[in-house]
């Protein structure tokens, strides 16, 4: 029987430098919430980091949802991915660009591998 992927980490940041020598990552302007004066408010960009491991050898496909309200979640991001097999850890950068915010309040994130939801979490927009 075949594991479940398991989200390690999942981070919210303004960018992420890859050095082109060594591959290394650094992720810059961590954040866990947005504070704006007005709204609706459109935020220029963001990053959505998220690293996986157990995932199965071959081929997979994340999808990134968002919602105001439980009933009818977004898809925001929706790609291909593939996996060298459940002992390595997969570091995936989603990059979000004017992203629109309504209203302040919690909002609802999806997070789905082959359609199985891996972590329900929610990013604050407060005024």
């Amino acid at each position: 029987m075949q594991s479940k992927p398991q989200v390690l980490s999942w981070l919210v940041c303004d960018a992420v430098h890859v050095d082109p020598s060594t591959g290394k990552q650094t992720l810059l302007g961590v954040f866990a919430n947005i504070r704006a004066r007005q709204f609706p408010l459109t935020h220029p960009c963001m990053v959505w980091y998220l690293v996986l491991n157990d995932v199965p050898t071959g081929p997979h496909r994340l999808r990134i949802s968002m919602t105001a309200d439980a009933t009818r979640p977004r898809p925001l991001i929706e790609r291909e991915f593939e996996s060298p097999g459940p002992l390595h850890r997969i570091n995936l950068i989603n990059e979000i660009r004017n992203l629109t915010f309504a209203a302040p309040g919690d909002y609802g994130l999806l997070i789905e591998v082959d359609d199985e939801l891996l972590l329900a979490t929610s990013l604050v927009v407060s005024e």
